[in-house]
């Protein structure tokens, strides 16, 4: 099972430019997958299974499957016209966590200088957004420590797709990566394309992959 999962608020999300790990063009994410797919069986009918918190804040549940269904779908599954009769149940998960930097935070201090280090990360700060598909929690409320602004940002997303008449697990995959911003109307899905590029198979585990986001159509 995927740990919890907490991701940020729409404004913010929306409001930062995209930045990659790898180039301002591209998305470099840590994938890990693990597959039990059948060899014979091929991808077929799928529907977006949603958790009770998930359902209960349904316009963020909404936009974390528009930003997967591309790297879904690209792997041969379609939407099931009827819910009920689906093949597959697909849940996601994702979350962006930022940090923020201690207020007296110097370079000198990273590499030994004087005394303990006293730079790096000194608390997060974020706001639940989309629950985890894997016993993530839903709530607002900003938890910053400090008012400085967030440096960096975590990013990561999670797959589990599952046979929908055996409830067995099939596939399970996670992509994560780190930024200047959250941009998460680029960036997840850019994500979501490489925690799915290897379908269905596993892989060496992390692996890096590296994703040229598509820009979002005006």
């Amino acid at each position: 099972m995927f740990e919890k999962l907490t991701v940020l608020g729409a404004t913010a999300l929306a409001a930062m430019a995209l930045t990659g790990c790898a180039s301002l063009n591209n998305v470099d994410s840590e994938v890990s997958t693990f597959s039990q797919w059948p060899a014979q069986r091929a991808p077929a009918s799928y529907v977006f299974e949603r958790l009770p918190s998930q359902q209960a804040q349904p316009e963020q549940q909404q936009m974390l499957e528009d930003a997967a269904r591309a790297a879904v779908e690209g792997a041969g599954f379609t939407l099931a016209g009827d819910a009920a009769a689906a093949d597959f149940s697909i849940q996601l998960g994702a979350r962006i966590t930022g940090y923020e930097r201690f207020p007296f935070d110097d370079p000198f201090w990273a590499y030994g200088g004087f005394g303990p280090r006293l730079g790096g990360f000194y608390g997060r700060g974020g706001r639940a957004f989309w629950p985890g598909a894997y016993g993530g929690y839903g709530g607002f409320g900003w938890y910053s420590r400090f008012d400085t602004g967030p440096s960096t940002y975590e990013r990561e997303v999670g797959v589990l797709i599952r046979d929908r008449k055996t409830g067995q697990t099939l596939y399970e995959a996670r992509a994560n990566n780190d930024g200047l911003s959250p941009a998460a109307d680029t960036v997840l899905p850019a994500m979501f394309a490489a925690a799915m590029k290897d379908f269905p198979n596993g892989g060496v585990n992390p692996r890096h992959i590296t994703i040229v986001p598509v820009p979002k159509a005006q």
